[in-house]
């Protein structure tokens, strides 16, 4: 088998908080000898994350078996998900944001036991919605957990109870159209039905303008998705939730080694 070096898009800092994680979930747990050290193992969950390499591709890079490398994979992502941020938590910070954008995404998968509820019509695929909730700048703020694919925006907002936490804390939100009649803050654009067939020319004016403030929140989609593992779950749909909720959780980190 041949084998190539690769590199990984992510600080040091990074790499070293999770190390740091494992190493003392070893110390708690008094777990013996491992194959991999623990920055080791860090590096080996990164590489799964981020470039979303395979079980089979970890497993020889770093002379480990499949069940091994599988074992670590999952034992670093519950560590990580553990100390993610809810919904609670990161409204202290939405609180002192001019306003948010609030936008939804579907992640794709490729294994499920019930083919209906994970099944998008929108996106005519199978996968897991989330939740997103990104700054002004298009920085990613919040990912909620993942719920089947077949529920839609404004009931997967309302189910985590986005739009109430926004509305009580008054706190502007911009979203699609998908969003329509989820009132409290959240601004939506004109839509056309029944009753109203064409836009005034204010009214399209007024869509300009929301859609260009609202083209920001693809930035924090895209930045969730810069995650290869994203790219498509090849897992158990109901470990979706832990995979962004660890992925949130190294973001923070990364991203406060920018921001200072």
């Amino acid at each position: 088998m041949l084998s190539y070096p690769a590199t990984i898009p992510l600080s040091s800092r990074t790499l070293h908080h999770l190390a740091d994680r494992i190493r003392r979930h070893r110390r708690a747990c008094r777990s013996r000898w491992r194959r991999l050290t623990p920055a080791r193992q860090a590096l080996l969950a990164l590489a799964h994350l981020r470039n979303g390499d395979t079980y089979v591709r970890l497993a020889a890079g770093f002379q480990v078996g499949v069940a091994t490398a599988w074992r670590y994979v999952q034992e670093a992502v519950t560590l990580l998900a553990a100390v993610a941020e809810d919904l609670a938590t990161a409204m202290a910070r939405i609180r002192q944001l001019a306003y948010v954008i609030l936008d939804g995404t579907l992640i794709p998968i490729d294994r499920v036991a019930d083919q209906r509820p994970y099944y998008s019509g929108k996106h005519r695929r199978h996968g897991v919605n989330v939740q997103i909730i990104a700054d002004a700048a298009g920085r990613l703020v919040w990912a909620s957990p993942a719920l089947p694919g077949a529920v839609h925006d404004l009931t997967a907002a309302r189910t985590h109870g986005i739009i109430d936490a926004l509305s009580s804390a008054d706190v502007v939100t911009f979203a699609d159209k998908g969003y329509q009649g989820a009132g409290g803050t959240v601004r939506t654009p004109f839509k056309r039905h029944r009753h109203r067939p064409k836009l005034s020319r204010r009214q399209k004016a007024v869509n300009k303008t929301h859609a260009k403030v609202r083209a920001c929140g693809e930035r924090a989609i895209a930045t969730l998705k810069t995650w290869k593992i994203l790219t498509k779950l090849r897992c158990c749909p109901r470990r979706a939730t832990a995979i962004v909720q660890a992925i949130l959780a190294l973001h923070r980190v990364e991203s406060s080694h920018y921001t200072g």
